[in-house]
């Protein structure tokens, strides 16, 4: 009985030990690891998170469909955005293997067995046998790595700064995503802008067109004014027609970003008159100072720099020698053991314990270690060479970008004057050809500069949106400040 209460106890112990390494292992986190990591792909640009086990939940889609949100569910369901998040997840779980590797491992051994003996003895029969034992045994190691000489410190800080790298990565994404998102909002917005502009003008050409078949019918007006106008009149229909094709095929792109079917319905916001403020634009060079030190792409070129160094020191600390704290105990029983020939079987129990310190001293590895120390080395080198490529990329997007911000400016300046020049012009066009002292060709001359500069105008002001965004995303600070 006190041996089956033993036995079963190990058992119990053993279960104990491996449940934190199975039942509850994709849960247990007891580094905290996971404490930097967002809660959802978007991090913390959601203007109102939802629910804590679901902050990137949402209702129907808005009608009108507004810019922020456009942005918030695009920053939850573009795949760039969610790989991004899980990879941060990966790296946080690898700074909790790093951190594993300072505490003990425990393994414990559990066995039984039956066994069918049966003794022969043909001159001796009374010597005769036939057992059947039962061995169990148990066992319980404990190793723990006393130093290393610098491995495991080496291997935490690459984790570190992996983890590092991999959160920077996750925000240059999201500003990736937030730009492209709200682009696909302004092209969506500027399609719809078109579409109402080519409505006009074949309106306008329909009307212009309508006086001239009136004038040719009244026998004042030429047979080719009257073609002329039918003429622009068809390719402002087919100009409509074309807008219509645009504005279908934009608001199946935004859909998309916004993680949704390309045929979802949707109707945006009319877009505000005003533009908005540009506060936060600086002179270029104070520009690229905050680049430097905020953009996330940097930050990430400068954490994988950081981890490829801790790689040297890791490769070589692992030619280093190591001494590990070793115990081991075990039990083992024999029921029903025969001890000798002739004998009633009995039971055996056998209990050992040893503690222990190993050295490990790694003596010659064909010349392996030094070539995987330079190829460390050189892994550094192209991170470093990265890095001063990710500097040199960064502020030649802050100087673009603050170019286009500045040319927009007066852009969009010229197009509201090019485009008030043009409706005055087609309004006296327009009106000289009705009193009879214009012709046709002034008149659809000017409807078309019309329909241009209006084109032109639409354009520039969605220019204006995507450069103001661009250059905040450049700097590294872009939010949902830039949009609401």
């Amino acid at each position: 009985m006190t041996a089956r209460r033993l036995t079963l106890r190990t058992w119990a112990a053993a279960l104990l030990l491996a449940l934190p390494t199975t039942t509850l292992a994709q849960d247990f986190d007891p580094f905290s690891t996971r404490d930097g990591i967002a809660a959802s792909p978007a991090k913390t640009l959601l203007a109102a998170p939802g629910d804590e086990a679901e902050p990137c939940r949402f209702d129907a889609l808005g009608a009108p469909l507004a810019l922020v949100e456009a942005v918030e569910r695009a920053l939850c369901h573009d795949p760039q955005s969610r790989q991004a998040w899980a990879n941060t997840k990966v790296q946080a779980a690898q700074v909790g293997v790093a951190k594993s590797a300072y505490l003990p491992t425990v393994a414990a051994t559990l066995a039984i067995s039956r066994q069918n003996s049966r003794t022969t003895y043909r001159e001796f029969p009374v010597l005769d046998s036939n057992v059947r034992p039962t061995i169990r045994s148990g066992g319980l190691k404990m190793s723990m790595v006393l130093t290393d000489f610098g491995l495991r410190g080496a291997n935490l800080d690459q984790a570190r700064a992996l983890l590092d790298a991999a959160n920077a990565t996750h925000d240059a994404t999201l500003q990736a995503v937030f730009v492209a998102a709200a682009q696909a909002y302004f092209d969506t917005q500027t399609a719809q802008a078109t579409l109402d502009a080519s409505r006009e003008a074949e309106r306008a050409a329909k009307e212009s067109f309508a006086a001239a078949e009136a004038k040719y019918r009244a026998g004042i007006g030429a047979l080719t004014d009257q073609l002329q106008a039918q003429t622009a009149y068809s390719k402002a229909l087919l100009d409509r027609v074309s807008a219509d094709g645009e504005l279908k095929n934009a608001q199946g792109s935004l859909a998309t970003a916004m993680g949704l079917a390309a045929n979802t319905p949707m109707v945006l916001a009319k877009r505000r008159d005003t533009l908005p403020d540009t506060a936060f634009v600086k002179p270029v060079d104070e520009l690229i100072d905050e680049a430097r030190q905020n953009h996330p792409a940097l930050i990430a070129a400068q954490a994988q720099f950081k981890a490829a160094q801790a790689r040297i020191e890791a490769v070589s600390a692992e030619g280093r020698p190591t001494v590990s704290l070793a115990s081991e105990v075990s039990q083992s029983e024999q029921l029903h053991q025969p001890p000798s020939l002739g004998l009633t079987p009995s039971d055996i129990s056998t209990r050992s314990a040893s503690v222990g310190v190993q050295v490990s001293i790694p003596l010659f590895e064909g010349f392996g270690r030094s070539y995987r120390v330079q190829a460390a080395r050189d892994q550094a080198e192209i991170k470093q060479a990265e890095l001063a490529g990710a500097s040199q990329q960064i502020i030649l997007e802050v100087w673009k970008s603050y170019q286009a911000l500045r040319t927009e400016d007066e852009s969009i300046k010229a197009a509201e004057e090019l485009a008030k020049s043009a409706r005055m012009s087609f309004k006296v066009a327009q009106g000289r050809y009705k009193a009879g002292v214009g012709n046709i060709l002034e008149t659809l001359n000017a409807q078309s500069a019309q329909a241009n500069a209006e084109q032109q105008r639409i354009k520039s002001i969605s220019r204006w949106h995507t450069a103001r965004l661009k250059l905040a995303a450049s700097v590294g600070k872009l939010g949902l400040w830039a949009i609401q």
